[in-house]
């Protein structure tokens, strides 16, 4: 990875100084006060430094010097060879235009126009309705993607992409931007970068671009997720789409949707509309199937899969209450249950009843429900966390391992129904990991190369895994909600796992001889209500997205911080409120807070 350093001629350099100026005085519509900047940024020893406005022929932004300082702004920084020059010149978002050198599939072709609206989209939303200069430059954005004729997430998708920037030869007044991908979502990727060579100058008030730039990338991890829980207090799918579109900006591909618990059903079918019906918080807090469909088309744009996660056989709850009175017999046990503590983690407890073959047929609708909403057919969450072998204990009178079995009898039928339903089972069956995962794996070995385990305590990792594909989710690191204790005690211990502390996991460097298919940041919303997300997310899950993404051996140092602030700063731009990570005295003086 390095840098291409150009030098600008004094007398640009000073032009675009004055063309500053000219902005500040003239665009009160920026600066109401019509008063001169406090400070000029330079570039010294690698470092952006305030120094007091003096001179204005040696005006320049902060915003500017970063980008043009030594330091790769781009994130997750790229794994392959970067080449970025030193100079910028003027743009406007409506003088990028898109040219479509090739794409497989007519569906592709229209995948990539609607993913370029949005980026045109974003860049308005960074731009602000700028005024400033008669000398922009157009901007010609050329996808090519020569390979899979699928635009959706898969297991298979090749991520890649090459980016490159240059000047039209013979003229000084347009740029190219040649975006080369394998897939859809690689091209995707490739915006999103150009995306982050753009940037708005708060002296100029108008968009710069790079001159130039070369970049080649790929992820190091095929599954980089988060997951987002709307069981426990509901979330409106504007909220999810803006998590959604700070995800995209940070390139992590997979939405995992938890979207029912033992607290809440709140997703509608048009199969089963009795779960949502008797769990839902209240009729307003509901997930309809054009609600779903819009969060998965936003998703699938930006070049993310949405995992729809129906959790069972336990953390079930009064959703699947209604069997009696449909004929259906009982679905679920242990529900209401005086002293809640002894059957399940959080109350209302709730478990399914394994030996009711309607359970089964309910779930084949579901899984058809399900795939037919996100259009995810190469994977699926069947949850499987928190099991109570107490439960069924109780009610059939068994004995421990007569509640393990049948716990392998239930995950096996539910197996052979997906299979029934879809032909085949999906190339990836994920299932939370547990104490009891041991047994379950030996147990259902016909299944074991389609089986995945999501990992939630780092002490399980070397014990259980070994051999099976696995996606880390370790608590101690990557749970955004650790730190604030629980609903139901006062503190649980658990330190706040903080941006660095989420940067610098790399469990992969002490795992066995499992498949790392790759990792996923949690939210759980016990303590996390509507209005709350984006702000309690981001940007540690962008430390994260890195980290699966580039996975550079270097920890939570002050530049990583410094470009963390960087990539905060614009998703706030893009309407992302994102958490500061700092106080704006170290974003103006990284080197002081160094």
């Amino acid at each position: 990875m390095w840098l291409m350093i150009q030098v600008l001629p004094d007398n640009i350099i000073l032009l675009l100084w004055l063309l500053a100026f000219k902005t500040y005085i003239c665009q009160t519509s920026y600066n109401t006060r019509n008063a001169l900047p406090l400070w000029n940024w330079e570039c010294i020893n690698d470092k952006c430094l305030p120094l007091k406005a003096t001179h204005v022929s040696k005006l320049q932004s902060l915003e500017t010097c970063n980008m043009l300082c030594s330091s790769i702004q781009i994130w997750p920084q790229p794994t392959g060879s970067v080449s970025l020059s030193t100079t910028a010149v003027p743009a406007r978002s409506d003088m990028f235009q898109l040219q479509m050198i090739q794409a497989p599939t007519k569906i592709v072709h229209e995948h990539l126009q609607e993913a370029f609206a949005h980026f045109r989209e974003d860049l308005q939303r960074i731009e602000h309705g700028s005024r400033g200069f008669e000398e922009w430059r157009s901007v010609s954005v050329r996808l090519l993607v020569n390979g899979s004729d699928d635009p959706r997430m898969t297991l298979e998708t090749d991520e890649s992409y090459s980016l490159s920037l240059r000047p039209v030869e013979g003229t000084a007044v347009a740029l190219i931007a040649d975006i080369a991908a394998h897939s859809f979502c690689g091209a995707r990727h490739g915006l999103e970068t150009l995306l982050q060579l753009v940037w708005l100058d708060s002296y100029m008030g108008s968009l710069l671009i790079l001159e130039a730039a070369r970049i080649d990338d790929a992820p190091k991890f095929p599954y980089r997720g988060l997951l987002v829980d709307t069981a426990h207090n509901f979330f409106p799918i504007t909220e999810l789409m803006l998590n959604i579109d700070a995800m995209a900006a940070s390139k992590l591909n997979t939405f995992h949707w938890h979207i029912t618990d033992s607290q809440a059903f709140p997703l509608q079918t048009n199969s089963i509309p009795e779960l949502s019906n008797y769990g839902a918080h209240t009729p307003g807090d509901v997930y309809s199937p054009d609600d779903v469909r819009t969060v998965v088309r936003r998703a699938r744009l930006r070049g993310i899969r949405v995992l729809l996660e129906i959790d069972a056989p336990a953390h079930v709850g009064h959703a699947w209450s209604w069997g009696p009175v449909a004929d259906l017999g009982d679905l679920v046990f242990c529900l209401d249950l005086e002293h809640w503590s002894d059957y399940c983690s959080e109350p209302p407890c709730g478990q399914l009843n394994p030996v009711n073959e309607r359970v089964y047929d309910l779930f084949e609708r579901l899984f058809i429900d399900v795939m037919q909403l996100t259009g995810v057919e190469d994977m699926v969450h069947l949850g499987g966390s928190d099991i109570s072998l107490r439960c069924w204990n109780d009610q059939f009178r068994h004995t421990f391992n007569d509640s393990m079995d049948l716990w392998i009898h239930f995950t096996q039928s539910l197996l052979k129904r997906l299979e029934r339903r879809t032909g085949r089972i999906p190339k990836l069956t994920i299932f939370w990991m547990s104490s009891l995962s041991e047994r379950f794996k030996s147990d259902i070995r016909r299944y074991i190369d389609n089986i995945g385990f999501q990992v939630r305590h780092a002490a399980w990792a070397q014990t259980y895994v070994t051999g099976i594909r696995t996606i880390m989710s370790h608590e101690d690191a990557w749970d955004l909600n650790a730190g604030q204790g629980a609903w139901y005690e006062e503190n649980n211990g658990a330190p706040y796992n903080s941006w660095q502390r989420v940067y610098e996991h790399r469990p992969w460097l002490k795992h066995g001889t499992g498949v790392i298919e790759g990792g996923e940041a949690t939210v759980w919303s016990t303590e996390v209500g509507e209005g709350s997300l984006v702000a309690h997310t981001w940007p540690r899950a962008a430390a994260l997205a890195e980290r699966l993404w580039t996975d550079r051996p270097e920890g939570a140092t002050r530049p990583v911080h410094a470009r963390l602030d960087v990539h905060r700063t614009r998703l706030v731009q893009r309407g992302i409120q994102a958490s500061p990570l700092w106080s704006m005295w170290c974003t103006q003086n990284t080197h002081t807070c160094n």
